[in-house]
């Protein structure tokens, strides 16, 4: 194995399955050790999350509560105003936020309501916010058109390995997911990319799937780690409670050692874990996390939890370009 800490894009699985297997006080010394090296160790990104248009996807997506073909109980929304969008990105810059992520559960986006995405870009941008979308896929004039319109980052998972992926959605391959993030950097749009563990995936899929990522040139800007929610009426549901909160550590671990310089979220499935085990996903360095009492669709904690969490750990939420961490009291 090459030095670990190196800037690389030619990983093996079998190096992967290595770091993974690690004993686990090496792995976390080492990523930790690589985190110093390129971020501070006590500062956490804060991004929210807002759902503009919720459910009436047409995919298949085995977890996913927006999707068509289950019955979730999620009723289809009609697209959120931008004025709504604004008011929500204004909230979550008062509470520390430095970034909007702004999701339509859409295929690819729809051409009708695409200029209203785009001037809710603007208006954003314009508070002194980074802007991250998630869309669907995108051809290149989508993508031309978020790049003029001021987009940092645009959201796209590949949730888990290719050999595991048919069974988790079949309503669109591995390879059109692979395209997007390729138009999306080819624009000069930051890359926000990761997964889902705790979907049935073997470890050779995680490996596989970090491998992805860490072979991509450039690396994910910004690449969350999710662990499942599952949510009855979709074909995930009996997954609950089926994941080792330390084979979460592992990934992270993992992530950050393979990909130095990307910020790892800890994203999706946080109400299911201590606060000792977020603090190992911490110490593993992850350093970005979704603040605010929901995502998509799913629960997350408070941010009146998350503040209280980063005190007792001594962290402080990263501020916007040219501003100055707030320390948590």
């Amino acid at each position: 194995m090459a030095a670990l800490g190196e800037i690389r894009h030619d990983w093996r699985r079998e190096e992967v399955q290595a770091l993974l297997e690690m004993p686990l006080n090496d792995l976390l010394f080492e990523a930790q050790r690589i985190h110093r090296q390129h971020f501070d160790p006590n500062e956490i990104q804060v991004s929210t999350l807002v759902n503009i248009k919720s459910g009436g996807c047409a995919e298949d997506c085995a977890y996913c509560a927006q999707s068509a073909r289950y019955n979730t109980n999620l009723e289809k929304g009609k697209m959120m105003a931008v004025q709504e969008v604004l008011d929500k990105a204004m909230q979550a810059k008062a509470r520390g936020a430095t970034r909007l992520c702004m999701g339509a559960a859409w295929r690819s986006p729809s051409k009708k309501d695409f200029p209203m995405v785009l001037e809710m870009v603007k208006v954003v941008k314009a508070l002194g916010m980074e802007t991250c979308l998630t869309l669907g896929m995108l051809d290149d004039e989508q993508v031309r058109q978020l790049k003029e319109a001021g987009l940092d980052y645009y959201n796209h998972n590949l949730d888990t390995s290719e050999a595991y992926y048919p069974k988790i959605i079949t309503t669109r391959t591995y390879q059109d997911r692979l395209d997007t993030i390729k138009r999306v950097q080819q624009a000069g749009i930051h890359v926000c990319s990761g997964g889902i563990i705790g979907m049935g995936e073997g470890e050779a899929d995680r490996a596989e799937l970090l491998r992805t990522f860490a072979n991509l040139q450039p690396h994910p800007d910004s690449v969350p780690i999710n662990l499942l929610v599952p949510i009855e009426g979709t074909p995930l549901a009996h997954m609950r409670d089926k994941t080792d909160p330390i084979e979460l550590v592992r990934v992270i671990a993992a992530a950050r050692i393979m990909m130095p310089r990307s910020y790892v979220r800890l994203s999706a499935g946080r109400l299911a874990l201590s606060d000792e085990a977020q603090a190992l996903c911490f110490m593993a360095g992850a350093n970005s996390i979704f603040y605010g009492d929901k995502l998509l669709t799913t629960d997350n904690p408070d941010a009146d939890r998350d503040r209280q969490l980063f005190a007792k750990l001594g962290l402080k939420m990263q501020r916007g370009a040219g501003g100055r961490d707030e320390e948590v009291a």
